[in-house]
């Protein structure tokens, strides 16, 4: 599949309480390379990450979600995009380069669920990245959950219907699959997709908008997803569900916190996401099936979200 437009998810801006105490679970837990401090930031990117970061801490009062940036194919495609979101109706702030470093010129904007999304083609390559030639499985060998990328993020809020089609209309994003209730036709979740993955990005239905689910990194196996159980018992990390597995995206998973509340996701697997598939549906009568594919429900703690 040739990627064009919008390639991936790049990088998230989350928000932590304790910023000394969220570095050492990010970078000797989940596992990340630490980068670099810059003030009230911390930058990190992952072992397979050839970029300079892809997540981002910043200490604040209140846990949750500043930005998230998605990366695009080339310099132009920003102008391109931008005059797409305007044709829509959807304001567009030009960022110049240099406002996160390593980064060239974005383009922000907000979605009516009030996230805040940013479009950059240019990033610094990072010095800890994998190798290129003779290129060996890791440079470094992976540490804590061994997490090798930022995966995506899920989001709540209101209008969740008009926030994914700000992505299908103006992006080129594909919705590859939904939770519907179908008596009155409301989606209840709606997942995304700008590459051939099950998702790139997840809007779920909440009473008050602004909100992030979690934050997800991938891993490499199943197994992968145990090694992520057993250093959250170890460390005492606050386990949120699993190790089990979605219904939607089929995905391997286990949910967990940070010390700041902020929910993260380690997960493997799901399927393979091609343009020309039938968008898949779940009725909301199998809602606890489709998030928890072995539990069939939802427990009251999947329900909360961070601001």
């Amino acid at each position: 599949m040739a990627l064009t437009g919008v390639i991936r998810p790049g990088y998230v801006q989350l928000r932590v309480l304790d910023l000394d105490e969220a570095i050492t679970h990010y970078r000797d837990r989940i596992g990340l390379n630490f980068v670099n401090r810059d003030g009230d930031r911390a930058f990190f990117q992952a072992f397979d990450e050839f970029d300079r970061h892809s997540i981002i801490l910043r200490e604040a009062d209140q846990a949750g979600m500043d930005v998230m940036g998605f990366k695009v194919a080339k310099d132009a495609d920003l102008d391109h995009f931008a005059e797409r979101l305007l044709d829509i109706g959807v304001h567009v702030d030009v960022i110049p380069a240099g406002s996160d470093p390593g980064v060239g010129r974005k383009i922000r904007f907000n979605t009516p669920t009030q996230h805040v999304f940013e479009l950059y083609a240019e990033m610094e390559l990072s010095a800890t990245g994998p190798a290129v030639k003779n290129p060996d499985v890791w440079v470094v060998e992976p540490r804590g959950m061994r997490a090798t990328r930022f995966d995506h993020c899920a989001l709540n809020g209101v209008d969740i219907s008009a926030s994914a089609k700000i992505f299908v209309d103006a992006l080129d994003f594909s919705v590859t699959e939904e939770l519907v209730d179908e008596g009155s036709g409301t989606r209840l979740g709606i997942f995304l997709s700008c590459s051939n993955k099950a998702h790139d990005v997840a809007f779920l239905g909440y009473p008050e908008d602004g909100k992030i689910h979690h934050t997800s990194f991938n891993l490499e196996s199943w197994h992968d997803v145990g090694h992520a159980a057993d250093i959250i018992s170890r460390y005492d990390i606050s386990l949120d569900i699993g190790p089990t597995r979605h219904g939607i995206t089929r995905g391997q998973t286990i949910y967990f916190f940070d010390p700041s509340g902020n929910r993260n996701e380690t997960f493997s697997g799901g399927y393979i996401y091609y343009p020309d598939n039938p968008q898949r549906m779940w009725q909301a009568e199998s809602a606890g099936k489709a998030i928890f594919y072995y539990e069939k429900a939802l427990n009251d703690r999947f329900m909360t979200v961070n601001t």
